[in-house]
């Protein structure tokens, strides 16, 4: 099994390491920004997997946990984004997640969102098919109409009771009563220091149990059936894209290049070159939205 292979996917502890993986690349003369030749390669797949990161949602307006918004007031977003921090201080935590949560439900899907969507649908119509493989935790990708989206880190807009294990859909603005109107991200603001009876709690009878939001914190696991089904789409896919990501996020992060060893091409999509760049036969730099929507538009070859 291509997950199994490594420790990190074994594990499936999520993981941020600026670390370039050894091991069999591709040709690097193979790495290429050929559009005309990506696109017979796409005329051709029958399974495409489509690998996206925070990238795509950036041009949404949803913040990444990098450059400008590496940090939250004066802590490091990804300190914040730990089960440690949550059970130090769930109020701060929450405050945080709050803020994102605010955020992803006002913004609306990128260009990027609104190709990967249209492509799943066009050529669903033509016995062929298209999985989402996101690290995003926001809605974008269903909103934008993806049917078949797996969400490796989970959703902002879930939330998870810490007492019963309860997960449920949660939309509600603000989440509750206390956060209203906090979570701002400027450095001098201070900490609303909730009581932890006040912050989101379990919906379940006789529980009430303090919830969190359902998404991975670095250092847990991922979703076992999760990557089960990752496991599936890596190995039985013929064509992948990588979108928006910076791969530096394990396992995530060795999606692509699991796939490139077994000989699939593999085109990455992002505004710079990453440290997994290399792995890839295919490369387009620039914004997802600007370079995606015609690298997935329908093909001459295809039957309308």
């Amino acid at each position: 099994m291509l997950l199994q292979s490594r420790a990190a996917f074994a594990l499936g502890l999520r993981m941020c390491s600026t670390h370039v993986t050894k091991g069999p690349l591709m040709d690097t003369a193979r790495l290429n920004s050929d559009v005309s030749e990506f696109r017979e390669v796409f005329s051709k797949a029958k399974h495409i997997a489509i690998i996206t990161g925070a990238g795509v949602s950036a041009e949404s307006g949803v913040p990444t946990f990098r450059g400008e918004n590496e940090k939250w007031r004066k802590w490091q977003s990804q300190d914040l984004a730990t089960p440690e921090a949550f059970s130090r201080t769930p109020s701060r935590v929450w405050e945080f997640y709050h803020y994102r949560r605010e955020l992803a439900l006002n913004k609306k899907p990128s260009a990027a969102h609104l190709a990967i969507a249209e492509c799943e649908a066009r050529l669903r119509k033509q016995g062929r098919s298209v999985v989402v493989i996101t690290q995003c935790t926001d809605d974008l990708h269903r909103q934008a109409g993806s049917k078949h989206v797996l969400k490796i880190h989970g959703s902002l807009l879930e939330t998870r009771c810490v007492s019963c294990g309860h997960v449920t859909v949660n939309r509600r603005s603000p989440i509750c009563a206390a956060l209203k109107d906090k979570g701002a991200p400027d450095p001098d603001v201070a900490d609303a220091q909730i009581p932890v009876d006040k912050l989101p709690r379990c919906g379940e009878s006789d529980c009430r149990g303090l919830l969190r939001p359902n998404v991975v914190f670095f250092g847990e696991t991922l979703d076992s059936h999760i990557l089960t089904k990752v496991e599936k789409e890596m190995e039985t896919c013929d064509l992948c894209l990588v979108v928006g990501t910076s791969s530096i996020v394990y396992p995530a992060a060795m999606f692509g290049p699991q796939i490139a060893s077994r000989g699939i091409p593999v085109a990455e999509f992002n505004t710079k070159t990453t440290p997994k760049t290399e792995y890839f036969m295919y490369h387009f730099q620039g914004p997802c939205g600007t370079t995606l929507p015609p690298a997935l538009a329908r093909h001459e070859s295809e039957v309308v």
